[in-house]
């Protein structure tokens, strides 16, 4: 998949440098033809909260028999309201929100070669907000042993951002570097396993500059009000992660399976473990079903606490390199994500497909600290439509 840098969408949208074997196949699969796509999304909190609109436009086209060329463009409408990182105001009320509206536009452009035993690609990418601009790069190989029975994957992707940060210039720089490698088996003709391992690094300012975290200080003698505080994140993030998948065909039930799960580890302090199911069910010669089930589940980042009311320091509001770190973020605290939804796919014509998708994500917290009113709900409604020639 070609990079698609992105900063401030909500978590189930997030685009980011994907480096695995599914692209490759999936160009494999679709290199006898050219195509059109169109997909509509909308993503919408509970309560009023965030609310997102895309607009995908893709375009894939052979130039040689060996070379595939992939063009995608991205249009997001961001509107609605997110936690600060102050805590409630009193106990069991809501915590307190901001408004948030930008527009993001975003593209990409990927070329695949096919070698004998090989294919590569390179994928060059930008997205720009008001307040963030992203170029990524990714360079991705796959070779066929065994008489195509086996794959390994190789890739390396990074990006080089600049962040508006509130009463700081110029710009601060965000620069991510990516590698995974991988093997993939094919068992049986019904069968095939994957493993892949990557590992990532993440250096600049990597704090929200949105964020705040607060603290009650003593302004005179004996009087105390809440003040608050950009927060502070460690100026670099190293990530492990390794993921193991199976796929597996059930003609007589014209179904397949695809399952995965997925170990991550940041020296941030988290540990996060993903379980991903998804079921393909052919219903005639027209329509596609995908049900499809998502579990994610992370411990808190070191740093992570709700205030820092009673810390042995003040926090400064500017990016301090050397510490102390905190963040106030829900998203840097324990939690799970329950992610479910239903795709279904028509074929209309030897030429035209349409589809459409409802998925659904829960946010919950794991720890006695958070407010639960921090973390989101949504509904997302997928719809696309796509020609081929």
């Amino acid at each position: 998949m070609a990079p698609t840098p992105q900063h401030s969408l909500p978590h189930p949208l997030k685009a980011a440098i994907v480096i695995g074997a599914w692209f490759f196949l999936q160009v494999r699969a679709t290199r006898a033809e050219n195509s059109l796509s169109y997909k509509y999304v909308d993503y919408r909190e509970d309560g009023g909260r965030i609310a997102v609109e895309s607009h995908y436009g893709l375009a894939e086209a052979d130039l040689t028999p060996d070379l595939r060329l992939k063009l995608t463009g991205v249009i997001d409408a961001i509107a609605g309201a997110t936690p600060t990182g102050q805590p409630p105001p009193t106990p069991g009320a809501p915590v307190p929100l901001t408004e948030l509206h930008d527009r993001r536009k975003a593209w990409s452009a990927e070329l695949f070669r096919q070698f004998s035993r090989e294919g590569v690609s390179v994928s060059f990418a930008n997205s720009r907000e008001s307040d963030y601009v992203s170029n990524g790069w990714s360079l991705n190989s796959l070779t066929d042993f065994n008489e195509k029975n086996t794959t390994l994957l190789l890739g390396l992707a990074g990006t080089d951002d600049d962040v508006k940060v509130r009463y700081q210039t110029p710009w601060l720089k965000k620069r991510t570097s990516d590698f995974i490698a991988g093997i993939t088996q094919l068992l049986d003709p019904q069968t095939s396993v994957s493993v892949n391992v990557g590992y990532g690094r993440a250096t600049g300012y990597l704090s929200d500059p949105y964020r705040i975290i607060e603290q009650y200080t003593e302004v005179f003698p004996g009087v105390f009000l809440p003040l608050t505080y950009g927060e502070n994140r460690p100026p670099s993030r190293d990530k492990f992660t390794v993921f193991a998948g199976v796929n597996r065909a059930f003609p007589q039930a014209q179904g397949a399976l695809e399952a995965g799960y997925r170990f991550y580890r940041d020296t941030f302090g988290t540990t996060a473990h993903t379980l991903e199911l998804a079921w393909f069910q052919k219903l005639g010669e027209r329509f596609t079903l995908e049900p499809n089930l998502r579990l994610y589940g992370q411990s808190a980042a070191d740093f992570y606490r709700i205030d820092v009311t009673g810390a042995d320091f003040t926090p400064t509001g500017r990016a301090m390199p050397q510490g102390p770190f905190y963040s106030s973020d829900y998203r840097l605290s324990a939690l799970r994500t329950y992610n479910y939804g239903l795709k279904a796919i028509w074929t209309i014509s030897a030429n035209w497909q349409a589809d459409i998708a409802y998925d659904r994500y829960e946010m919950r917290g794991r720890d006695s600290r958070t407010s639960p009113s921090a973390y989101p709900k949504a509904n997302t409604v997928t719809t696309g439509l796509k020609l081929t020639w």
